[in-house]
């Protein structure tokens, strides 16, 4: 039987990180934005069709996020208490 221990390359794979698009809620706090992310669902009982919605606090180092922009985040290590997730680019700015 050969050894079955992990090359370095199979150890520096990693994981797939999620990446949401949602509308930046506030933008008061210094190096952060608050995203809210609506999602579409169905409801299992009903077969309705369901719109939820989720608060992400974000990472903005720069402070280039504003209120109203549409962004993308991406999750990430913690950066405190309630930021799991940085800001990775404006995809539309508010009018």
């Amino acid at each position: 039987m050969a050894d079955e221990t992990p090359t370095t390359e199979e150890r520096k794979v990693r994981k797939v990180r999620k990446v949401r698009e949602g509308i930046v809620v506030s933008d008061a706090a210094d190096k952060t934005i608050v995203v809210k992310v609506t999602e579409q669902v169905r409801h299992p009982k009903y077969f309705k069709t369901v719109q939820r919605s989720s608060k992400f606090h974000a990472h903005d180092a720069t402070n280039d996020a504003k209120l109203g922009d549409r962004v993308r985040i991406a999750e990430t290590r913690p950066f405190s208490k309630l930021k799991r997730w940085r800001l990775v680019d404006v995809v539309e700015r508010a009018r």
